[in-house]
């Protein structure tokens, strides 16, 4: 793992800007800390999901589930940018970044609440102080790099102002909640976009690519928690492992195949400049969702499967089949390089798997189905690249 190289000693070094292009740059021991202990509000979030889709309450949990999503993903995403262009790893960096775990540990014991109840008071307090002590990180930064300190400015205060509003959008009355929301979370969405204007940070491309691709390792990983919790309980009933068998087959299909389709792609190439690592930052918000989706959508299944839901069968199946398509897609459209504006065979065989695993609501054994496909997608696009890799490097 990279230290920082900074001057100072371990209680206090400068914040100044990390270089782009640092060899040798990795995750550190407290980013993988803190991705473990965000994790915790994913698997809240994805647990309150599946409780609200098994008790067919479909609308109000699909809807909740993206508007606390994005809290988690927001909140998450701009510590791992700030890090890979700031991290000190002093001990006012380390206490500030364990006010943020504190901030995720407090939004987790909100989601249930959200969800359920519609009531976002626990979460939003939560999510408001992950944002403040990113305030504080940013003006740090800023007293420290000179030729960076107005980006760090507008930071800070486009994240201090958007704050304000959250806390006034607890009191907003019930039918102007949901527009209310809407607007605060563009304004989030318009501070990195406005703040870079002054002066591009630093972040670290390969850096950036492994906390992407580390933190989407856990969501799925969260995901198979999700399903053997959901196939352990079912055993714990009356129900025998051959009315799951399926479903355990299928699950374990689709889960290894979006690893694969994840992990086949140079990430750090497509990070050149500002405007496609905003794409690809933004992008994730449906990976990471849809990811920690596929959990609560098997669950749902399983409990379909031993009688215990209350969706119809293509409710449930769709519970399923509609996460694993949207990580697909998002994954695609991630990595999809035009070629001269046309179609290319990967566009193709891309978008007829999506529609075969959309069409795998409606077959009789819908996860199965979604497996095969994902695998037979795996077969189709990656295996071969990585053979012909092989090749090119043995010549």
């Amino acid at each position: 793992m990279s230290a920082p190289q900074t001057s100072g000693t371990a209680w206090r070094r400068r914040m100044v800007a990390r270089v782009a292009d640092e060899k040798h740059r990795t995750a550190t021991a407290l980013e993988l800390f803190f991705d473990l202990c965000f994790v915790v509000a994913v698997a809240q979030t994805s647990a309150a999901f599946e409780e609200e889709l098994a008790a067919g309450h479909v609308g109000g949990g699909v809807l909740g589930y993206a508007l606390v999503f994005f809290a988690i993903w927001w909140a998450w995403m701009n510590f791992t940018w700030f890090a890979s262009a700031y991290d000190t790893d002093d001990i006012p960096y380390r206490l500030l970044t364990v006010v943020q775990i504190g901030g995720a540990l407090v939004m987790s014991a909100g989601t249930a609440a959200a969800l359920q109840d519609g009531d976002y008071t626990v979460i939003t307090w939560g999510y408001v102080v992950m944002r403040l002590a990113m305030v504080s990180q940013w003006l740090r930064a800023a007293r420290s790099d000179p030729e960076r300190r107005q980006s760090c400015l507008r930071y800070a205060a486009g994240i201090l102002v958007v704050q304000t509003g959250w806390l006034a959008h607890l009191v907003v009355p019930g039918d102007l909640r949901l527009p209310a929301h809407a607007v605060l979370a563009l304004a989030e969405l318009a501070v990195p976009v406005w703040a870079e204007r002054a002066a591009n940070t630093t972040w670290h491309p390969r850096h950036i690519a492994e906390r992407f691709g580390l933190f989407t390792l856990i969501v799925l990983g969260e995901s198979i928690t999700a399903a053997a919790g959901a196939v352990r309980a079912a055993l714990d009933t009356d129900a025998t492992f051959g009315d799951i068998a399926t479903l355990v087959l299928g699950g374990t299909l689709t889960v290894c195949a979006l690893w694969w389709l994840y992990f086949a792609q140079n990430a750090s190439r497509r990070l050149g400049n500002f405007t496609t690592a905003t794409l690809w930052g933004y992008g994730h918000y449906a990976v990471f969702a849809c990811a920690a989706a596929v959990g609560a959508g098997l669950a749902v299944n399983v409990a379909q499967a031993t009688g215990h839901g209350h969706l119809t069968a293509y409710g449930a199946a769709a519970a399923y089949t509609v996460p694993v398509a949207g990580f697909v897609l998002s994954v695609w459209l991630l990595h999809r390089t035009a070629a001269a504006g046309h179609p290319t065979a990967p566009d193709v065989v891309h978008a007829l798997a999506v529609a075969a695993i959309l069409a795998a609501t409606f077959a009789p054994a819908p996860v199965l189905v979604t497996g095969v496909v994902a695998a037979l997608l795996v077969a189709a696009t990656c295996v071969p690249r990585e053979r012909g890799g092989i090749r090119a490097a043995a010549a």
